[in-house]
């Protein structure tokens, strides 16, 4: 089993900053990619910033310049540092992995339980 659980959510006034956390815990051979979505409400879920093991991180241009994605490898754990929100920031947050979890076995998905944030005055 693998679990990602999330943390740092919260209320913010916009120009503030927030950093989320995600670990991910269990039975983790290879981990491919940790990447973060997010939902507003109404809105269809989105990706934000994606770091693979392979190449640079990669970001929604909304969010470009303010977000900034990190992993420790180590700790299987991503970051996403967020400064200067704005309230189109708000929406829950989703990590996301993907992951072996035994050697030859198949790359899966696996998501966190959401972090709401939100900005505003």
């Amino acid at each position: 089993q693998v679990q990602l659980v999330e943390s740092g959510g919260g209320l913010v006034q916009p120009g503030g900053s927030l950093r989320l956390s995600c670990a991910a815990s269990g039975n983790i051979f290879s981990m491919k990619t940790m990447d973060w979505y997010r939902q507003a409400p109404g809105k269809q879920r989105e990706l934000v910033a994606m770091f693979p093991n392979t190449g640079m991180a990669k970001y929604v241009d909304s969010v470009k310049g303010r977000f900034t994605i990190s992993r420790d490898n180590a700790k299987n754990t991503v970051y996403l540092q967020m400064n200067s929100l704005k309230p189109e920031d708000t929406a829950v947050y989703y990590c996301n992995a993907v992951l072996q979890s035994e050697a030859y076995s198949p790359y899966y998905y696996y998501w966190g339980q959401g972090t709401q944030v939100t900005v505003s005055s």
